[in-house]
């Protein structure tokens, strides 16, 4: 670890204006949050704790009285009574730059991939600046992402956010990056949250692969990383989503998962003392929710667009979930992954009668809108109707509906279907569709 003197000298470099202010000193950890008394910073700055291995970022997340709440980015390790607490007059941001394309780095912007530095001469914030909903260009046009169920049946708008809910091994992950090899996007920004160490560099190598890496940037911030670094992962990927946007680029922005980030909130929530709400989420977790996710979306004529997949971890496949449910309220879609289709070896497991996309009708033809609504009849009869025929309760030639519907599954089935290497054009899927309905 570096000393203050080193870290400060780290900053003045950069030219970020941190420079030190009065000193506090450290009087009570609890759990993992840090009090400090004697030094004033404005909530959402840094400051810098000496340890016994050098000195460790923390950022204000609270304070009581004269006392602040600091929230460390690292682990807390080496920490003593009374250590010295020096606040920066201001945060340092995240350095932004077209050389972020190709690159790994941790939730506040550093290089993991041992690639070197990333330079750069512009810094953004990571909290972002809200739109003017006036200023933004409405949805007008699909964003191919080279599924079949999701062009066809889920047709995706530029500018849209959308939801990939599911519970845990049902595959998406793999959906993520099926999307990223095939979508027409020209930059794509994958946050990985939360998730499994492992899964960060399997991730890079096998599911986005070298074409797929040299336009995307990934921002992992895995399980074992403080709440802070969890919750500054995804704010980092807004904005470095925000900046290429800004520069008249189509984003495609695959956040995994919105579940982790809701939870780094809780985590950091109940530390500092707030009561808990919604089974156990605090109030300051739904209002989070919707701040981040508004970032996305279509920005002004002269912008380009961010189209946004956030996926909700569903606790128990339960799509009541607190944080499913109020993701599901602002989000524009939601596509539901089934572990009942998974176990059955159907992939991607997108249960098309459950999911939805809000502005389908509003980018697609008449025609692409009917074969959609035809599709969901079909699989909506077959359901409810598979128990008779599994039985043998059903004579065909009694209604024709359900006679049609079961000719048609197996083509639809496979329609559905997809290997996890293969990528379909959005007009190939219309037409794909539009061949197993019979024309």
């Amino acid at each position: 670890m570096q000393t203050l003197a080193e870290r400060l000298k780290h900053y003045k470099t950069q030219g970020i204006g941190a420079k030190p202010v009065a000193s506090g000193k450290l009087v009570r950890v609890v759990g993992l949050t840090l009090e400090a008394t004697g030094c004033r910073a404005p909530i959402g700055s840094l400051c810098l704790v000496e340890t016994t291995l050098g000195d460790i970022e923390a950022e204000v997340v609270g304070f009581a009285g004269d006392s602040l709440y600091l929230m460390p980015s690292e682990q807390i390790s080496g920490i003593l009574p009374g250590a010295k607490v020096t606040p920066l007059t201001r945060e340092s941001g995240l350095p932004v730059s077209m050389e972020l394309l190709g690159r790994v780095i941790d939730g506040v912007g550093n290089p993991l991939d041992g690639l070197g530095p990333i330079y750069s001469t512009e810094r953004a914030s990571f909290n972002g600046q809200s739109i003017n909903p006036l200023s933004r260009k409405p949805i007008s046009e699909p964003l191919d992402v080279g599924l079949k169920a999701v062009n066809g049946l889920l047709t995706v708008g530029k500018g849209q956010r959308i939801g990939l809910f599911a519970g845990s091994g049902v595959g998406k992950s793999v959906t993520l990056g099926m999307m990223t090899r095939g979508t027409t996007a020209q930059v794509v920004v994958v946050g990985l949250i939360g998730e499994r160490g492992r899964e960060v560099k399997e991730f890079i190598e096998e599911i986005l692969g070298e074409e797929g890496r040299a336009r995307a940037v990934v921002v992992a911030a895995p399980a074992d990383a403080s709440p802070l670094m969890r919750l500054k992962g995804c704010q980092t990927a807004l904005t470095i989503a925000e900046y290429f946007r800004d520069q008249g680029l189509d984003v495609l922005l695959l956040m995994d998962s919105l579940t982790r980030f809701a939870q780094a909130q809780r985590e950091i929530a109940l530390s500092v003392g707030e009561p808990p709400a919604t089974k156990g989420y605090p109030p300051s977790v739904f209002a989070k929710l919707p701040a981040l996710v508004e970032r996305a979306g279509n920005g002004s004529p002269e912008q380009g667009s961010i189209t946004a997949f956030f996926t909700v971890l569903t606790e128990g496949d339960d799509l009541q979930d607190p944080i499913a449910d109020a993701a599901r309220a602002i989000l524009d879609g939601h596509i539901v992954l089934s572990r009942e289709m998974a176990d059955a070896g159907h992939y991607p497991a997108i249960d098309v009668e459950k999911s939805v996309s809000r502005v389908m009708p509003q980018i697609t033809t008449d025609e692409h809108l009917l074969m959609s609504k035809a599709v969901r009849q079909v699989l909506s009869i077959c359901r409810k109707n598979q128990d008779l025929v599994a039985i043998g309760a059903y004579k065909p030639g009694t209604d024709s509906a359900i006679d049609s519907a079961f000719t048609l599954k197996p083509r639809l089935d496979d329609y559905l279907q997809q290997s996890m290497k293969e990528s379909v054009p959005y007009a190939m899927c219309v037409n794909m569709l539009r061949s197993v309905l019979g024309g």
